[in-house]
């Protein structure tokens, strides 16, 4: 027998047998904003990057802010969803405008970062997504925990920079904050199960925590990537 010939069943691949079809079909809707909030982020940070009619900054973070508020303030229902959705479409499109300046330092030292950072974090993603899927239900729960803590500390530690300036403790945040972002991707996940599993359906905000993860990561390795590819610039030299 060729084990060659064999086909690939991903039916049974992608069978998560221990959530039930309710919530299967609530996390394709998850899924599904998502990816219109990725599409819609794109198209805001190419309108930064190339045509700078959006200044990022400070505006464009209050902006989103602002949506976000508005957006959580609105409750779920079938009559707001379409509202609630234009929301979400604006949120993300300010996110990807905030981007911009972080685009723009990566696009200066090399373009070919920016691909490459969005491929290692749409992996990372994926894997740590499937992971939490795959994983038996709130196994993943007990990291919250530790991972507000641990967010705490960079927190701080980000402010203390601002007096030291230490380019060691930088890395060090940038690191250490990548690791725990993927704990996040795993915690939110099996929580939107969960939320899900006990009849909360808001899918719109459940996508904004993994949009939010995802962002950061991407934010994260791109700014790993940039600062390294600097440091072979000037070895070169």
């Amino acid at each position: 027998m060729n084990i060659f010939d064999r086909k690939i069943n991903f039916d049974a691949l992608l069978k998560f047998s221990h959530i039930t079809p309710s919530t299967q079909q609530h996390l394709k809707k998850v899924y599904a904003s998502f990816a219109l909030c990725m599409f819609v982020a794109a198209a805001g940070a190419y309108v930064h990057v190339i045509t700078h009619f959006i200044q990022a900054g400070l505006l464009s973070a209050l902006g989103s802010l602002i949506l976000m508020i508005w957006l959580m303030a609105t409750p779920h229902s079938h009559e707001t969803e379409q509202k609630r959705l234009g929301l979400l479409a604006g949120f993300a499109f300010l996110t990807g405008v905030g981007l911009g300046p972080a685009l723009e330092f990566c696009i200066a030292i090399n373009p070919s970062i920016l691909p490459t950072a969005f491929m290692g974090t749409a992996m990372i993603f994926t894997c740590f997504t499937l992971s939490a899927l795959y994983a038996k239900r709130r196994s993943y729960l007990f990291l919250g925990g530790i991972l507000m803590s641990a967010l705490s500390l960079l927190l701080l530690s980000s402010l203390g920079n601002v007096f030291f300036g230490s380019i060691w403790l930088f890395q060090a945040n940038l690191y250490v904050g990548l690791v725990v972002m993927c704990g996040f991707v795993l915690f939110d996940t099996q929580l939107i199960i969960e939320k899900a599993e006990n009849g909360d359906q808001d899918y719109i905000w459940h996508c904004i925590d993994l949009f939010l993860d995802f962002i950061t990561l991407f934010r994260k390795l791109m700014m790993i990537l940039a600062l390294n590819e600097k440091d072979k610039k000037k070895e070169k030299k």
